[in-house]
């Protein structure tokens, strides 16, 4: 494994950019702002389902923090000496194209999410493992049903990016192997034993990807070394932010925290020195933030303690813990500060009734749209068919017929069954919650306009 192809700006379709004073890199981040994908995540759930308060984060907010803790660590890895001496690159390279890459892969990391959060894909799974135990005329294999009873938003989020925005074909947003490669956590297919990181429809460019970031080894594909610092960035954010949001919702004051964290020695003294800062003034959410930023800092620089010391490991993909699973560069040994953050989030924040009366909303909402998409669009009668076609937006059905060597024109019932399901998740998880709520609402007859 060399740097020279884990930073690989060859795309799906080879482009000539014109005059352009960005690197591949930062052309791949403006091809993701300005998509309709990552619009669409402003009104998405992080963890609070439906809220109308504007302190609490969405997934985009969420998305943009990461991004921001990302590109700090990416920066703080290029000027580590120890990494400089691996890589072997030209410093100036370096802090254009790694920092970037992050920034990039940590922008897109929850884009394929669907509504009301991770519970969302929960509420999908099984929905589809009761909907094929009952419909035995369905022709799809085992494999293809495990994309629909394994959904996965990191799978969906690797469609969403590499194909479902169609404009003249169906190379997505057409990113390079780089920032594709940085993005994928789970680069697995057809294990049934793993997490479903990526459908049948896109194996093919992940095996793409990984020859030409010569991420094959021993016969199996490992992640990109960049996916680690990517998915430290996301717990750092989610483990602290997770804490201020219950903190803004007055579910805790911040002597309760203090009270739960004194007894981690770098702890109290972080929050000794917070105190002494403020000078005995200053209201609670400033200790609150410095706590945050303080928290942010220290996970920071474990992340990369753990990626320069675990580097022979991560780049040979042995990087996993005792059960043989993928290792975090903020979980080890020498520190349980990330484990007590999740614990307290899971005590403290999660069974709280706000949000747990919404998830069951959204599980609500989510099985009544597959519903009524799936009875449509297998109906018998090709009026329902076409009724549900014309709901359905243009792009998603447009890329479905690509992938098939459809014409424009084609029409829902041309596909196969697993392409007809394919459709229909690409539509519901594309949404986002409001729009989802409302969507459901008319088609059951609940609201009318």
């Amino acid at each position: 494994m060399n740097w020279n192809n884990l930073l690989s700006n060859i795309r799906l379709r080879q482009t000539t950019r014109g005059k352009d004073p960005r690197n591949d890199f930062e052309s791949d981040f403006g091809r993701i702002i300005f998509s309709p994908a990552l619009r669409r995540m402003h009104d998405k759930t992080q963890v609070f389902p439906l809220t109308t308060d504007d302190n609490i984060h969405s997934r985009l907010t969420h998305s943009m923090e990461v991004m921001a803790v990302g590109h700090s660590l990416g920066i703080r890895l290029c000027e580590n000496n120890d990494f400089k001496e691996i890589i072997k690159k030209d410093p100036y390279d370096l802090i254009r194209e790694i920092p970037v890459l992050l920034k990039n892969a940590c922008l897109v990391h929850d884009i394929g999410n669907p509504p009301f959060g991770h519970f969302g894909e929960t509420v999908i799974q099984n929905y589809f493992e009761s909907y094929f135990s009952k419909e035995k005329h369905l022709k799809l294999n085992d494999t293809e049903k495990e994309d629909f009873t394994k959904f996965d938003g990191n799978a969906q989020g690797f469609r969403v990016l590499t194909k479902l925005q169609v404009l003249n074909d169906d190379k997505g947003l057409n990113l390079t192997f780089a920032t594709l490669a940085s993005y994928i956590k789970y680069p697995y297919f057809n294990d049934s034993n793993k997490k479903r990181g990526i459908f049948q429809t896109e194996k093919d460019i992940l095996i793409q990807i990984s020859k030409e970031c010569g991420l094959n080894i021993d016969n199996h594909i490992i992640r990109h070394p960049l996916c680690y610092l990517m998915e430290a960035a996301d717990s750092i954010c989610y483990l602290t932010m997770d804490i201020e949001d219950g903190f803004n919702k007055n579910w805790y004051d911040f002597n309760f925290i203090e009270d739960q964290f004194n007894d981690i020695p770098e702890i109290r003294t972080g929050i000794e020195n917070i105190k002494k800062k403020l000078n005995g003034i200053g209201d609670e959410i400033t200790k609150m933030v410095n706590f945050r930023i303080f928290l942010i800092g220290l996970l920071s620089d474990l992340a990369i303690k753990n990626f320069i010391r675990n580097y022979d490991k991560i780049i040979s993909g042995n990087y996993i813990n005792e059960k043989g699973k993928t290792q975090e560069l903020i979980q080890d040994d020498d520190s349980k500060l990330a484990k007590r953050l999740s614990v307290f989030c899971i005590n403290h924040i999660f069974p709280k009734r706000d949000i747990t009366s919404l998830e069951l909303s959204g599980h609500s909402v989510i099985t009544g749209l597959l519903n009524i998409f799936t009875n449509f669009a297998f109906h018998i009668d090709e009026k329902y068919r076409d009724r549900i076609q014309g709901l359905i937006s243009k792009s998603i059905l447009m890329a479905a017929f690509l992938e098939n060597g459809l014409p424009e024109k084609s029409k829902l019932g041309d596909l196969n069954d697993y392409y007809k399901l394919r459709v229909i998740v690409d539509f519901i998880s594309g949404m986002t919650d409001q729009y989802a709520l409302d969507l459901y609402q008319k088609l059951s007859g609940q609201k009318i306009s």
